[in-house]
């Protein structure tokens, strides 16, 4: 990989690969696109990868990575895509993602991240779609998150969150594509509250 440091745009989707990723990846400072999703790979996610500055999208979706996310993606800082969904990653969210202001997509499902969703989240104000299902978040939903004005798909179901989101995503003009959450009644409760919700799941 050191001798391919010109290299544009790498993928390698839906093949056999396996092993972990090499650290020399890092080395690929021009790469603008990298995809290595439906694979095998294994491990933690070398630190290296926030070395990679010109990266718009990063795919590592549907493989058996473990692991936290490394909070030098927070350096990413022309990121539009980003998609590490069906792993088993875990750990809480680095805040360092906070600081890709260019991101358009997160998606995070289906995984075992853990802990609050970061405030500052709210500061990816480019974001349109956030997909954080089937992990297990716990508290509520930032309020921070009300100023994301670009977000038009947020699903957050099948965690441990609670609460209203009605004052975050509920006022002013509608503008949802989809907004899930755990919102359905069940035996009388309700993890989230949400009027605006047009998919409710419940907590099961």
């Amino acid at each position: 990989l050191g001798r391919l440091t010109l290299l544009f745009e790498l993928s390698l989707n839906m093949n056999h690969l396996n092993g972990t990723l090499p650290t020399e990846l890092g080395l690929l400072t021009f790469l603008g696109w990298l995809s290595l999703a439906n694979n095998s790979f294994t491990g933690t996610l070398p630190t290296e990868l926030g070395e990679m500055s010109y990266l718009a999208t990063l795919d590592l979706s549907e493989n058996l990575f473990t692991g936290t996310l490394p909070t030098e993606l927070g350096q990413l800082t022309q990121l539009y895509d980003l998609y590490v969904k069906g792993n088993d990653l875990n750990g809480t969210l680095p805040t360092q993602l906070g600081q890709i202001t260019s991101l358009l997509s997160l998606y995070l499902q289906e995984n075992k991240f853990t802990g609050t969703l970061p405030t500052q989240l709210g500061m990816l104000m480019s974001m349109e779609e956030f997909n954080a299902t089937a992990n297990e978040f716990t508290g509520t939903v930032p309020m921070d998150l009300s100023g994301l004005v670009n977000l038009t798909s947020f699903t957050f179901h099948d965690n441990d969150l609670t609460g209203s989101v009605n004052d975050i995503f509920c006022t002013g003009t509608t503008r949802w594509y989809t907004l899930q959450s755990d919102c359905l009644t069940t035996d009388g409760q309700t993890e989230i509250e949400c009027d605006c919700c047009d998919v409710c799941c419940n907590a099961n």
